[in-house]
């Protein structure tokens, strides 16, 4: 009696699997519906196989067009000459609150005297 009721119970577990898998009704190939006009596509796929592949390979490698600016050229150099002389902001510990350093009230002078006695043994004065 074991047997059988594993047997009834395969079956029925087969047959709740048949019914859950039936697949969807096939209605046959349907007719292409189209808003443009067969004269629209056409000049559209002559314009379309025209123009450049944008999928091919290095497409974005080619020479770009010139672009064209509203500044003149001489505000773009200026602007270029004065980031040049400017500090490096991506330099390490820019803007870390290092002070520059500015001429002060020393003369010249005396600090390169005191550079070359310093040089050449000489104790400075405190």
């Amino acid at each position: 009696m074991n047997t059988t009721t594993k047997i009834v119970a395969a079956a029925a577990v087969s047959l709740l699997a048949a019914i859950g898998a039936q697949a969807e009704t096939y209605e046959g190939v349907q007719a292409p519906v189209s808003a443009n006009a067969r004269a629209d596509v056409r000049s559209q796929a002559v314009v379309a196989a025209h123009s450049d592949n944008p999928y091919a390979e290095a497409v974005s490698s080619r020479v770009a067009a010139a672009p064209t600016g509203l500044t003149g050229r001489g505000a773009v150099r200026s602007t270029a000459v004065a980031a040049a002389h400017s500090a490096n902001p991506y330099a390490e510990g820019y803007g870390q609150g290092v002070t520059s350093v500015s001429s002060g009230a020393v003369d010249r002078s005396a600090v390169r005297a005191q550079a070359f006695a310093a040089a050449h043994g000489q104790q400075l004065p405190l």
